[in-house]
């Protein structure tokens, strides 16, 4: 199914904050090759949008404009550090630099480790959740997040697979225990985040 335009710009929004993490583990020494796969995602995005004003509100534009803005910034950055690195001049910083990082990562998981205490586990029950699309809404929020916070891949997290799924496994359940509800729950155990269903008593 097509993507809407505020769709697009909202993924387009998470890969240009992803593109910054990734190139900030490459330059820190965390990452062995730039990640070109994501910045060619972002061009191509951009490209499609430039000639497309029309097709969009004034709200939109706008979003599509300061998104621009913000991936040319970072863009610029990156090529003179990319410069830098391949000339040898950043070498003086890197241990600055890679003390800047593993700090910056300590801080995200202290935050991740009180945001986990505050909001998990999370658990959400329907009786169909084809029905209840506000709760399929919240539990799918609630595992993206579990999965950030687990340091896990969340792209290729859709809201479309994930109904798909949660309707197949409501399903499942009821007819295998004659159940009329079912319950997810959300945790992250050690770096992991799990989606766990069980038929409500």
């Amino acid at each position: 199914m097509a993507r809407t335009i505020d769709e697009d710009l909202g993924q387009l929004e998470k890969d240009i904050r992803q593109l910054k993490i990734e190139y900030e583990q490459y330059f820190g020494g965390g990452k062995s090759r730039p990640p070109t796969e994501i910045e060619w995602r972002i061009e191509t995005t951009l490209k499609r949008y430039s000639d497309r004003g029309a097709q969009m509100n004034y709200g939109q534009r706008f979003r599509y404009g300061n998104l621009t803005q913000m991936y040319s910034k970072f863009r610029d950055m990156f090529r003179k550090r990319m410069k830098q690195k391949e000339e040898g001049t950043v070498q003086r910083h890197f241990g600055a630099a890679a003390r800047e990082i593993e700090a910056e990562r300590a801080r995200k998981q202290a935050q991740a480790e009180k945001s986990d205490a505050k909001h998990l586990p999370f658990a959400v029950s329907w009786k169909d959740p084809d029905n209840e699309k506000k709760k399929v809404d919240q539990l799918f929020a609630a595992f993206r997040d579990a999965k950030a916070q687990a340091g896990e891949d969340t792209e290729s997290l859709t809201m479309e697979a994930f109904q798909n799924f949660v309707r197949q496994k409501t399903d499942e359940l009821k007819k295998q225990k004659d159940a009329h509800e079912v319950e997810y729950v959300v945790t992250v155990e050690g770096k992991h985040a799990r989606l766990k269903a069980r038929v409500k008593s």
